[in-house]
C-alpha cells in the first residue's frame, strides 16, 4: 500500500519479455521449473491444440524423429506473431472504447494516478474508471520540465517539482478525440 508500489508493479511488468511460442524447452522462470508446457483448458489457442496432438504423440509413443521441429518453429512464430497482432487490436479497442466513454465528460475533474512517463507527457489512469489519457508537457506552464528517464520522472526547472510514476494526481478531461485517438487531460492543482 505504498506510493512506490504501484510504479514498482508497473516497471517489473514492463521489464518481463513477452512471452513467445518455441519448440526449445526453457523451462519456466517464475515456478523455476525446469521442464515446462503451456496449454490451458478448454483449448482456446492453436498453440494449445498443437501441445494436446503432440503430448498425443509421446504418450502414443511415436518416434520423435517422425515429428519435424521446423514446422512446429514456424507454426510458433506464427502463433506468437498472431498473439502479438490480438494484443495490439485489444489495446486499441480499449482505448477507443476508453475514448468514446470519456467524450461526454469534458470539464470534469477526476483522481487519478500517473501510469507512465515519456519525453513528451504524463500518462494518467482515472482513479473511477481506469481511463488513460495524456498531460502534455508541453501544457505545463507553471516551469519548464525536464524528462529523468532513470527515475521515471519529469522535474521542473526552476520549482524542482516532480510528477513520477505512481504519483496521485488530479486531472481534468480537456479533449476525447476518437479519430485522433486521444484523451487529453491537464492537471488540476488545489489554488
Amino acid at each position: 500500500g505504498k506510493k512506490e508500489q504501484n510504479m514498482i508493479e508497473t516497471l517489473a511488468i514492463r521489464s518481463m519479455a513477452k512471452a513467445a511460442y518455441s519448440t526449445k524447452n526453457i523451462g519456466h522462470y517464475g515456478l523455476a521449473m525446469k521442464y515446462y508446457t503451456h496449454f490451458t483448458s478448454p483449448i482456446r489457442r492453436y498453440p494449445d491444440m498443437m501441445v494436446h496432438r503432440l503430448l498425443t504423440k509421446y504418450a502414443d509413443k511415436v518416434p520423435q524423429q517422425t515429428i519435424d521441429r521446423t514446422d512446429y518453429e514456424s507454426l510458433c512464430k506464427h502463433s506468437s506473431d498472431m498473439e502479438q497482432l490480438a494484443a495490439q487490436a485489444e489495446r486499441a479497442s480499449i482505448k477507443y472504447k476508453q475514448i468514446e466513454f470519456m467524450a461526454d465528460k469534458i470539464g470534469k475533474v477526476y483522481d487519478g494516478v500517473i501510469s507512465g512517463i515519456s519525453t513528451w507527457g504524463i500518462y494518467v489512469e482515472i482513479n473511477e474508471n481506469k481511463c488513460e489519457g495524456m498531460v502534455y508537457i508541453r501544457d505545463l506552464e507553471d516551469d519548464v520540465y525536464v524528462y529523468d528517464e532513470k527515475n521515471y520522472c519529469i522535474i521542473g526547472r526552476r520549482t524542482q517539482r516532480k510528477y513520477q510514476i505512481g504519483d496521485d494526481i488530479r486531472i481534468k478531461v480537456v479533449k476525447a478525440d476518437l479519430i485522433k485517438k486521444y484523451l487529453d487531460f491537464e492537471i488540476v492543482r488545489d489554488k
